[in-house]
């Protein structure tokens, strides 16, 4: 299975970074820049919340219902006249229950590390949440994935199936280096501490083996 970051490249891939682009009036190699850092930490959050039963089930209920892929069939349509407000207060409610009180140490390291402005970065995660949503669907439906241990694989997949396997490998190898159970924390301090001429999550790869 591909990554998140293969999909990014693939014609699917451009054509969500562009209509995000034009619906946040920011610049396509920056979006694609904010996306491809923010779109593995939120996914790797969304793992760990399915770690526990109850938030197994609660996202398998949201793939199941709202979000089962069928965003990404008229992409056109969703970019075409500007994204509905309902997809939006969607992306806020996502984002919300996947980083919880994290979100807004999120979208400042996201802006600090592409030099895009904060507002705009959180505009661009409202939109790409339930895209990434749709996208974790489609998947979810092709797999047949209905319990707790398939959806972690799906999203284990997903994070580590990219061709880029070593900054994979920091995701998953660096879930919590502080302990304290969140790997928001730990991957934004990396984001800051990396080396500032990477982008991406090669930029956070910089910051992690650049210190040893």
């Amino acid at each position: 299975m591909s990554g998140i970051l293969d999909v990014l490249n693939t014609d699917l891939g451009k054509t969500i970074i562009s209509g995000i682009a034009g619906q946040t009036g920011q610049n396509e190699n920056k979006t694609g820049s904010v996306l491809s850092m923010a779109l593995p930490v939120l996914m790797q959050a969304m793992k760990n919340n399915t770690s526990t039963p109850q938030g197994a089930k609660g996202l398998l209920g949201a793939l199941n219902s709202n979000h089962d892929g069928g965003i990404l069939d008229n992409l056109g349509g969703l970019f075409g006249g500007g994204v509905d407000s309902n997809v939006l207060d969607d992306g806020g409610k996502i984002l919300g229950h996947v980083l919880g009180g994290k979100q807004q140490n999120v979208q400042n390291v996201l802006s600090q590390k592409s030099g895009m402005d904060e507002g705009a970065v959180g505009q661009i995660l409202k939109v790409a949440a339930p895209i990434l949503m749709g996208i974790l669907g489609k998947q979810a439906r092709q797999q047949n994935v209905n319990n707790s241990s398939g959806i972690e694989n799906l999203l284990g997949g997903l994070i580590g199936g990219s061709s880029a396997q070593q900054e994979q490998s920091f995701l998953e190898s660096m879930l919590d280096a502080d302990g304290d159970g969140s790997i928001v924390d730990d991957v934004a301090g990396m984001v800051l501490g990396g080396n500032k001429k990477k982008s991406g999550l090669g930029g956070l790869l910089g910051g992690l083996f650049g210190k040893k």
